[in-house]
């Protein structure tokens, strides 16, 4: 009964997530722009000027439980920080439906709903940690590019111009994502934001410590006063010796890194290897209770170690 329901559900759910991929998106699109508008003339003015609110998914009921759900504001910083160009309902769709995918791919293989359940999980997360390595390496390149955007503060402020101008020639000077972050910055308190607000949002967007560092020492020198040139200047350089020292805790654990990444592959990809030139071979493990009780032990001891193995390599500097 609960195979059939698992089977019923996961193909429903590939189904409805290929539909909606391929024909509702682009068809709610193509409706919306033969909407007509309001005939009011002022209306329609007002609708140019507007951004008009990002909706959470396309899908109606999906974008109602996401309204209710606690994980919004986590996920939808998340999609931000890293630029992907997917919305929180399509993000949700894909993980669903990886998950089907990996409950019938791993139930079908090895008849065992545990073990669809377990490949169901894993590939649940494989959109999640793949967004989050793209919010890595952007953070990572902010992290570069932002002592050479400090410097052109300085610079414009030693110049005679003001802070927002600062702010504008680093948007329009500096590439992504630097440029890109300090663009939003200038807009929002060149359209009336609170300047302090504005900064604040800023060291919300970007999860670096030097962000931090730099909306402290602006928002400071706005309070107490203070040549903000030279505190850019020995903020730059702080930030500079600071990366420096990463790069050379990378060079160090780089060893450990290797060794925990080859460890936490090599029972998987020999289980894999074996599987596919003898698959008698795991028949007794597989084909006793016994022996899919120790399947899942390992599996489990395996999730643990890797992820020990990772808490130890995963240095803070």
């Amino acid at each position: 009964m609960w195979m059939v329901l698992g089977v019923f559900v996961g193909v429903m759910a590939i189904v409805y997530g290929l539909y909606w991929l391929l024909v509702i998106r682009d068809e709610e699109r193509f409706l919306k722009r033969l909407r007509p508008t309001d005939g009011s003339a002022g209306a329609g003015r007002m609708r140019g000027f507007l951004k008009p609110e990002e909706r959470l998914s396309a899908v109606a009921p999906l974008e109602a439980a996401l309204e209710k759900s606690r994980l919004i504001a986590p996920l939808k910083l998340l999609l931000e920080q890293s630029a992907v160009k997917l919305n929180l309902g399509t993000f949700v769709l894909l993980s669903a439906c990886m998950a089907a995918v990996g409950y019938l791919l791993g139930f079908f293989v090895t008849r065992m709903a545990l073990v669809g359940l377990l490949l169901g999980a894993i590939l649940a997360v494989l959109p999640y940690w793949y967004v989050k390595r793209a919010r890595n390496a952007r953070t990572y390149k902010f992290e570069e590019q932002f002592p050479e955007a400090i410097d052109l503060m300085a610079r414009a402020l030693r110049a005679g111009h003001a802070l927002p101008t600062g702010l504008s020639m680093v948007a329009d000077e500096m590439p992504a994502p630097v440029g890109t972050e300090f663009r939003i910055l200038y807009d929002e308190q060149n359209f009336g934001l609170n300047l302090s607000d504005a900064l604040r949002n800023f060291a919300t967007r970007i999860p670096v410590l030097d962000a931090k560092f730099f909306v402290t020492a602006v928002l400071t020198q706005r309070e107490s006063g203070g040549n903000l040139a030279e505190v850019l200047d020995n903020l730059s350089s702080v930030i500079r010796d600071r990366f420096k020292v990463k790069r050379q805790i990378r060079v160090i654990s780089a060893h450990g890194r290797i060794t925990g990444t080859v460890l936490a592959c090599l029972p998987p990809a020999l289980a894999a290897v074996t599987l596919l030139l003898n698959p008698m071979y795991l028949g007794t493990l597989t084909g006793d209770p016994l022996g899919r009780q120790m399947i899942m032990a390992a599996i489990g001891l395996q999730v643990v170690g890797t992820l020990v193995m990772r808490k130890i390599i995963n240095i803070e500097y």
